[in-house]
């Protein structure tokens, strides 16, 4: 990673993006040392232009970005840094500096969770349960949720709808694990099929 610290007063744009629903938290300022200390320590470090100092994010409160992924952009001359959050990123107690917890992206979070009371094998676990199940098990909750989710559709009550189309990608998901695949894998084939 080359990045071109001199373009600008020795500092770079980092945008800090939640590793697993993709939203922005923050944007903050490194330079090369708080780079390094971010790839060392695994923690986001950046450079505080009001204190002009290293400033550990989470410091004082303990609520530390965990780097999971450090990219550059083309220009050599940004940062993007997908973290998993240990509570709140903004100091005015927003989860991030550019609003609250975002719905898009959750599903990665929810596959997270899925797999998570699975591979922990979560006793009373309704998820762990079904996966238990065996496949076929698991693949006929799916079909019976696709058909209540097409009833619904044809049905005007868009709450039900909702519902229903919840309940099936909650299903499906289960499906991808006990497949061994994941959301990543079938959003592959979708941008495959899109160019």
């Amino acid at each position: 990673m080359n990045i071109n610290f001199n373009k600008s007063d020795d500092l770079v744009p980092v945008i800090i993006q939640d590793y697993r629903t993709l939203q922005v938290l923050m944007l903050g300022y490194m330079n090369e040392e708080a780079f390094e200390k971010t790839k060392s320590e695994g923690i986001v470090t950046f450079f505080s232009r009001s204190k002009n100092r290293l400033w550990t994010k989470g410091e004082e409160s303990g609520n530390f970005l965990i780097v999971k992924s450090i990219d550059i952009d083309c220009d050599n001359d940004t940062i993007l840094i997908k973290v998993i959050p240990k509570n709140i990123v903004c100091h005015t107690g927003s989860f991030s500096c550019f609003g609250e917890k975002s719905s898009k992206g959750f599903l990665y979070e929810l596959e997270r969770k899925i797999n998570q009371r699975i591979d922990e094998k979560t006793e009373g676990s309704y998820t762990y349960s079904l996966f238990q199940s065996g496949i076929n098990k698991v693949a006929q909750k799916v079909g019976e949720e696709a058909v209540e989710l097409v009833i619904e559709a044809k049905d005007s009550n868009d709450e039900l709808f909702k519902n229903e189309a919840a309940d099936l990608l909650y299903h499906f998901l289960i499906l991808l694990k006990a497949k061994n695949t994941s959301l990543e894998d079938i959003e592959e084939i979708l941008l495959v099929r899109n160019k």
